[in-house]
């Protein structure tokens, strides 16, 4: 059988290997100058290759249609893309959060074994290919019009995977052209939202943020909130970052997920009442914090305000604590009132600022949207409106969390379109 894998990112990757495993004839049509771009920059060019929980917990950390993905997940699984690339002799390593990554801390390393399957199962590549429409003879996908550096090319192929991934990261391809191949054929698109992406505040809360642009925190809490009736709409604990523009970071990525599906929230954002909490000092109470900075101050009590602090903050930050804590800086220690201490507790545990948007699509990890799961058989990945035509990755109406869970499922729901059925 002949088989066209549209896109070559790791959906289409997978693809191709399982479906050259089958013994089929294959080939990767990939419009860049080469094929695992987006996989390149993943996990911070570390390749987050995926999770080390429980294939059955992995559906909880796929807030958009996790259900639908039950069949891929257990078909291919966290566990035989692990034992994939340590047979061919690169070893993974786990890290925070369940986080597996290549001992290697380079995802250049990880293409390279999906490269070397390739050439190994015989799948060839065509690169500098754009395919510009999916031939469909009476209900059946049978072959694709191309662009192949810069001349027109018709393939004809049994069947076709198209994996061509979402809008994110648009230099490494991810341009959405595959939704406008599938909608061509009467394909419903879900609309395109930016998933895992950085969050933009207000005014006065820019000021803060850029006062500390490029400060990490570490260990903290935040609480997402929607402040009209103080329901939580997302809540974590570990890493996030200040920018020039608002909040990143893994946790403030993760968030955003949760939020972009709160009902009305374009409006919500625009009236200013998303408010996200740091609690700066999770481990301690504000009894407790308020007994390590009288500790703290006991320590120094003959020193300003503003050199008191060392110990208890990170330096960029203290100069914007002071200015929220109102306290004159050059105030001496020992005569800092019970209420200013408690104001300082405060900001100290409920750090506030105001969410009124998401960064571009361009800047997203990962796509929220796409191809309606409702066209898709979920056990097959084939189109339920055109025979032969199948289905891969974030093309598809799914997306997770941060922590490895995208990239499974793209070899999951690579894994299954390459079946032979």
């Amino acid at each position: 059988m002949k088989v066209i894998v549209i896109g070559g990112g790791p959906a289409g990757i997978m693809a191709a290997l399982h479906s050259a495993k089958c013994k089929n004839d294959v080939t990767i049509l990939e419009k860049m100058e080469t094929i695992g771009k987006k996989l390149l920059i993943t996990g911070k060019g570390r390749c987050n290759i995926t999770s080390s929980l429980p294939i059955e917990e992995f559906i909880q950390n796929v807030p958009g249609n996790g259900m639908f993905l039950y069949s891929s997940f257990n078909k291919f699984t966290n566990q035989d893309i692990i034992n994939m690339l340590k047979q061919e002799g690169l070893e993974v390593k786990e890290e925070r959060g369940h986080r597996i990554f290549p001992v290697t801390d380079n995802a250049k390393d990880v293409l390279n074994v999906f490269i070397k399957l390739l050439k190994k199962q015989n799948v060839k590549i065509q690169t500098n290919t754009k395919v510009e429409e999916i031939i469909v003879k009476e209900g059946k996908a049978v072959g694709v019009q191309c662009l192949f550096c810069g001349k027109k090319q018709t393939i004809l192929a049994d069947k076709i995977i198209l994996a061509t991934g979402g809008k994110s990261y648009p230099a490494t391809g991810s341009t959405g052209d595959g939704y406008l191949l599938a909608k061509k054929l009467g394909h419903t698109i879900k609309p395109i939202k930016p998933s895992l992406v950085p969050l933009t505040v207000n005014k006065p809360s820019l000021q803060i943020c850029s006062q500390m642009q490029g400060l990490t925190l570490k260990n903290v809490a935040i609480k997402i909130q929607n402040e009209e009736n103080s329901k939580l709409i997302y809540e974590d604990f570990g890493e996030m970052l200040f920018t020039h523009f608002g909040v990143s970071g893994p946790i403030i990525l993760s968030g955003s997920a949760h939020l972009l599906r709160v009902q009305n929230i374009e409006t919500l954002l625009r009236e200013e009442k998303i408010c996200l909490t740091i609690d700066l000092k999770p481990a301690l109470t504000e009894n407790q914090l308020e007994q390590r900075i009288l500790r703290d101050f006991e320590k120094q009590k003959n020193k300003e305000f503003k050199n008191s602090l060392n110990d208890l903050l990170p330096q960029r930050m203290i100069q914007t604590i002071i200015q929220l804590s109102k306290i004159n800086e050059e105030k001496q220690v020992n005569s800092i009132t019970k209420e200013e201490r408690k104001t300082l507790v405060n900001i100290l545990k409920n750090f506030k600022i105001t969410i009124t948007g998401f960064r571009p699509i361009e800047e997203a990890i990962i796509t929220s949207g796409g191809i309606s799961i409702k066209e898709i058989n979920p056990k097959t990945m084939e189109s339920k409106l055109i025979n032969g035509l199948y289905f891969a990755g974030e093309i598809i109406d799914v997306d997770a969390y941060t922590g490895g869970f995208n990239l499974q499922i793209a070899y999951s729901t690579g894994y299954v379109a390459g079946e032979n059925e």
